[in-house]
């Protein structure tokens, strides 16, 4: 049995401003938090980078600031590389290479890339060799056999299925206890699970970020028309909540469980923080160390 939920959490650059405030309270005020939760890692890329990949995304802080201060909470940075469609002349780009320079650099803790392109690992690994990998759920990986082999693979630290492979439990219990060390999953997806596109979805934001003239994938899934809604994941079949995991998913030997949300607003990323990492009766101590007072008005 596992004894410790370690999540990976979203918008390195994206919400750096709100982990300024938060990642302070999670290491000094421990009593606002489930003690069986801890933060592994925190995901995402600056705008702009050839090799991104997963989610369109905008956060241009500093990264020599950003990654000061995982470092500083022992937090382990990871950077969204999962482009699909990387090809040879893309390996030199000097934005993500130097990005991948300076978590390379780091001397105490060790620092991911989220992938897809094997010709991009192939490039990592000789270059940059104390970086992890982190197979990217861009793969769309459904089939449990393909899951199987992916995480056979030793260039890989966790690997992320598709989310709707998170309550195949039948199967899930047939894994050994290094390949249940090794998965990761997204617990809060609320796409539709019979999604046929999510691929196609992927592959969109894999040309944009490479600068293509390529039409916007049009997702048109039930109630895709009205975005992201936790409450609307919450309802997804596959949804992992906070009891699931400590009462089904540690039990079983699973511990680590990725959220997603960099393309949201911080407003609701702060609700899934609080939802997954905070006591419910301490939720609202944080959010009045964030952002509500007694003079602030809604409307």
């Amino acid at each position: 049995m596992s004894k410790q939920a370690y999540f990976h959490l979203p918008g390195l650059f994206e919400f750096y401003e709100l982990y300024k405030i938060f990642l302070p309270i999670f290491h000094e005020h421990k009593e606002y938090f489930y003690d069986w939760i801890d933060i592994a890692s925190i995901y995402g890329a600056p705008s702009d980078c050839l090799w991104g990949g997963g989610r369109a995304c905008y956060g241009d802080d500093n990264p020599n600031e950003v990654f000061k201060l995982l470092s500083k909470y022992n937090i382990s940075a990871r950077l969204t590389f999962s482009n699909s469609l990387l090809e040879e002349k893309h390996l030199s780009d000097k934005k993500c290479n130097r990005l991948c320079e300076l978590l390379n650099d780091s001397e105490h803790l060790q620092n991911g890339v989220i992938i897809y392109s094997d010709l991009l690992l192939d490039y990592l690994k000789n270059k940059y060799p104390k970086l992890y990998y982190v197979s990217s759920t861009t793969k769309v990986i459904t089939d449990f056999d393909e899951l199987k082999k992916e995480l056979s693979r030793d260039e890989f630290k966790y690997v992320v299925p598709d989310f709707r492979l998170n309550k195949a439990f039948d199967s899930l219990k047939s894994l050994s206890d290094t390949e249940k060390d090794k998965l990761e999953f997204l617990c809060n997806e609320c796409c539709y699970i019979g999604c046929q596109d999510r691929k196609k979805c992927y592959e969109s934001v894999s040309h944009k970020s490479l600068g293509d003239d390529y039409p916007e994938h049009i997702c048109v899934s039930p109630k895709a028309g009205e975005g992201y809604k936790f409450s609307s994941a919450m309802k997804n079949p596959a949804f992992i909540g906070i009891n699931d995991i400590k009462d089904t998913y540690l039990p079983l030997g699973f511990s680590n469980f990725k959220i997603e949300g960099r393309g949201l607003g911080s407003a609701i990323v702060l609700e899934m923080l609080l939802y997954y990492l905070v006591k419910p009766e301490c939720r609202l101590i944080i959010r009045e160390s964030i952002y509500l007072d007694s003079y602030l008005d809604l409307f």
